[in-house]
């Protein structure tokens, strides 16, 4: 551990210090602005996968990964950033409209399948598995803690059904008017939480084979939404949870012909997922044909592709990104 002891740089101090470590500014004063905007530490994100590899072992290599060094590999230019920023722009927009349109699925079918067994099944035991009824070392079960989030969530809500219910009713929301108010980390907690009856009921519903798989499926979902909604740097980020790849499924058969990492824990794997679950939601959506759109128009950035999505070479061909025919 060192103290940090690096000075504050000017804008112009901050362009010409990219300069001297090889990226190519044709403009100093669109590369200033540019910075004025996005700052130094989300620009060189953008340009890290473009860093020269070191030959030289300075005791700080990882099993597994490579050493880069500051200097950016020839040809590198401020515009490569600029053109990633703008792609991952769209990506996380792209991401965002999808993630709206499974969220509120999702709570809909929760809310009717857990509706049936009564208004407050959503506190009923028996709607849920033992683990997420067991209290643990703090004292309080997986079920109990997700109850006082949603609780306080409904207390700082401003919606007008919510106050109706809060003078007429004393706060008592049924489970069809709760899940209106959750957000997705709560609906996916909420759903991982459920018996594997209702659990499966919901997953067959929209498609997936098991409540297993759609609980990995929506915890993928809410990290890459997370990502997103934080304006956080998308394309080229390793999930930590990958989607499970079920093998009875044959859209997903050709994410399950290679372990190699970029496609087990790509951004891809969780496009793939959002497309056949929007697919199921609403066949009349089009999102699915302005993913392949988007997949398609990777920018022009030598020694990147759609490959640092986690996308495998020939993602086009798969059935997933084919419109059926008649359709």
């Amino acid at each position: 551990m060192v103290e940090y002891s690096k000075p504050w740089l000017t804008l112009d101090q901050q362009v010409e210090r990219l300069r001297s470590r090889g990226l190519v500014v044709e403009s100093h004063r669109a590369a200033a602005g540019l910075l004025d905007r996005v700052g130094y530490y989300r620009l060189t994100g953008y340009l890290h996968p473009l860093r020269q590899p070191d030959s030289v072992d300075r005791g700080c290599e990882v099993a597994g990964h490579i050493t880069l060094r500051e200097t950016y590999r020839t040809g590198t230019s401020i515009e490569h950033a600029r053109s990633l920023m703008d792609y991952d722009r769209a990506l996380r927009l792209l991401v965002l409209d999808g993630v709206e349109r499974i969220e509120v699925a999702v709570r809909t079918k929760i809310a009717h399948v857990l509706g049936l067994n009564g208004p407050f099944a959503h506190r009923d035991p028996v709607s849920f598995t033992p683990s997420f009824l067991q209290v643990g070392e703090a004292g309080t079960s997986g079920h109990e803690r997700w109850i006082e989030r949603v609780r306080a969530r409904q207390d700082r809500s401003d919606e007008v059904f919510v106050a109706h219910f809060r003078t007429r009713y004393d706060g008592q929301l049924p489970v069809w008017a709760l899940t209106e108010i959750l957000e997705f980390g709560q609906v996916a907690r909420l759903y991982g939480g459920l018996s594997n009856v209702l659990g499966t009921e919901i997953a067959m519903a929209l498609g997936a084979p098991s409540k297993r798989v759609l609980g990995s499926w929506l915890a993928s979902i809410n990290y890459v939404r997370n990502v997103a909604a934080h304006h956080a740097r998308l394309f080229n980020r390793k999930l930590v949870v990958a989607p499970k790849r079920p093998a009875n499924v044959p859209e997903f058969d050709h994410l399950r012909r290679t372990e190699h990492a970029k496609v087990v824990f790509g951004v891809y794997g969780v496009l793939v997922v959002m497309a056949f679950l929007l697919r199921r939601i609403d066949a009349d959506c089009a999102w699915r044909e302005r993913a392949t759109a988007l997949l398609h128009d990777f920018p022009d950035v030598p020694g990147m592709g759609t490959a640092d999505l986690g996308a495998p070479e020939s993602w086009g061909l798969e059935s997933i990104w084919r419109r059926a025919e008649g359709s």
